[in-house]
């Protein structure tokens, strides 16, 4: 009996029709369309009256989605809209992209700004009314419901070629040195600034300029309580002294930060007693071990420094929690003295946290097991770096500097349409909405399609044997949910409707002057762009 190959009859033709590539970008596009993005760009960017002229606000969107699928240049970008064509049937051809890209200068990209800044306001009163509501963080299992938590960190884009900007590391690698803010609760970046390679990575002014672009750009209620995470990067008097400054009448700002260890330090954790030392927790409640050379369980430990450290010129109400772990054979070469001699390794951990009141609303989190634990749960924000780095920022695509940064801003579009994505069509998918930008390319935003027209309706036909087939259907933002936020803004259309849709993808519609209250939100929405200065 001679076996069939796999291949016998098998022929490979070009001739078919109305065939989707990657069909997962009709929930980046519809995200886009449904809060306002893409008409209130169009409105924002530049605009132009010859023949064949292309919208830049759409054009900018399609790059964004092309750059949340994988494209790392606009010629990739160009390609990637070559598999939409049936849905969009005039891709944005690589020189328009590129052109679009020049004309976001400094003005330009301060509106871009705004535009993000006011369709993250309808975004986050959208969280609030789907199922579990807004997200707030968690740690060491108590929540902090009514804290937006801040986190600053900056990373390393290498590059093998010279470009403006592009000069040697910290590290001792050579390319660029961006500094980013990420909201912890929605996991969105709230803010990116393009800097040279040899910036430092605790400038004060930097922080300064990335704090004050996320402030801008987040919709916090007026009378807000907000949380700032940053490493070591933070240890100088200005900058912490700048972080103090931040608390108003109406914004509470508490900080814990890195801390520096000198000399100083040492000698007041070696007047520490003893029994002052507690254990540290994990995120999850537990404590906090590791297992030493010998095999045995080594417990993570917790102090106060604060009464023992002298902090005079330091901000008020500062306090200091140190951390000893025993080392491990990694760390013997990066020992000081003091720590080679007490057989511990330490790091400080500033705040000014309270000791007695701790955070508003979240029982114990004044004590030092919970603020150490609050700071090291900003180690997650190494995650949310290397997701954008695999969303746009990873590879600058061009020799100029104003292209690179309008690049990062293109970039940072893409981050936002991936995580409103994630948090309003997937919150009810844990495996989706988590999952790194490769995962979620595989298995929804790259997935092929079939496109079908029928009684004047479009249709686009998944596998309906693939696991996630279901999760494009748009379940996780309803619209019920959305006509009950347009009812709050006074807008009087039926959900599903014609008019349901244009008051959703128009920023300039009538709901543009009305105001409502939710979850602690002034809601406003989306301004008509094209007068801003």
């Amino acid at each position: 009996m001679q076996a069939t190959e796999w291949d016998h009859r098998l022929a490979v033709r070009a001739d078919g029709k109305n065939l989707v590539g990657h069909a997962g970008v009709v929930l980046l596009r519809r995200i886009a369309d449904r809060v306002g993005l893409a008409r209130a760009l169009s409105a924002a960017l530049p605009r132009g009256t010859g023949p064949g002229w292309r919208d830049r606000g759409m054009a900018l969107v399609q790059l964004a989605c092309a750059i949340a699928l994988g494209a790392t240049n606009v010629l990739e970008a160009e390609q990637f809209q070559y598999q939409w064509r049936s849905l969009f049937p005039r891709p944005v051809s690589d020189s328009t992209l590129r052109r679009t890209l020049q004309e976001i200068d400094d003005p330009v990209a301060a509106r871009i700004e705004r535009v993000r800044a006011a369709v993250r306001r309808m975004v986050w009163t959208l969280l609030a009314l789907r199922p579990g509501g807004f997200p707030w963080i968690s740690v060491c299992g108590r929540e902090l419901t009514g804290w937006y938590v801040l986190d600053l960190d900056a990373t390393i884009v290498t590059c093998t070629s010279k470009k403006e900007g592009a000069a040697g590391t910290f590290k001792g690698t050579f390319g660029h040195h961006p500094l980013g803010a990420w909201v912890a609760n929605t996991r969105e970046c709230a803010a990116m600034l393009l800097r040279p390679g040899n910036a430092a990575a605790n400038d004060v002014a930097d922080h300064k300029g990335v704090l004050a672009a996320a402030l801008r750009g987040l919709p916090l209620p007026i009378w807000s309580k907000l949380l700032i995470r940053i490493d070591g990067a933070a240890f100088s008097h200005a900058l912490l002294a700048h972080l103090q400054a931040l608390t108003t009448s109406r914004r509470r700002v508490r900080w814990v930060t890195g801390w520096a260890i000198n000399d100083t330090d040492e000698k007041a954790i070696a007047r520490l007693p003893e029994h002052v030392w507690t254990l540290a927790l994990r995120q999850d409640g537990d404590v906090h071990e590791i297992k030493g050379t010998d095999g045995e369980w080594i417990s993570y430990q917790v102090a106060e420094l604060t009464g023992v450290r002298d902090l005079n010129g330091w901000p008020e109400g500062m306090r200091l929690i140190v951390r000893r772990v025993k080392p491990s054979r990694r760390d013997a070469k990066k020992l000081t003295d003091f720590e080679k001699r007490t057989g511990w390794r330490y790091q400080i951990v500033a705040t000014n946290i309270p000791a007695h009141q701790g955070l508003s609303g979240t029982p114990g989190s004044g004590q030092v097991w919970f603020v150490d634990a609050l700071y090291r749960d900003h180690a997650e924000v190494e995650d949310r770096v290397k997701a954008i780095k695999r969303v746009g920022l990873g590879l600058l695509p061009s020799t100029s500097w104003q292209l690179n940064a309008a690049w990062v801003q293109a970039a940072t579009l893409a981050a936002d349409l991936d995580a409103w994505t994630r948090l309003l069509l997937l919150h009810d998918e844990p495996t989706l909405a988590a999952a790194e930008p490769e995962t979620i390319r595989r298995k929804l935003y790259h997935l092929p399609a079939r496109l079908t027209t029928h009684a004047r309706r479009r249709t686009l036909h998944l596998d309906r044997t693939w696991p996630w087939a279901n999760a494009p259907q748009l379940s996780g933002i309803s619209a019920g949910q959305l006509g009950r936020f347009l009812g709050m803004l006074g807008v009087g259309v039926v959900a599903g409707s014609a008019a349901f849709d244009d008051a959703l993808v128009d920023p300039a519609t009538e709901f543009a002057d009305q105001t409502a209250v939710s979850g602690g939100w002034k809601v406003q929405g989306v301004q008509d762009f094209a007068g801003l200065p």
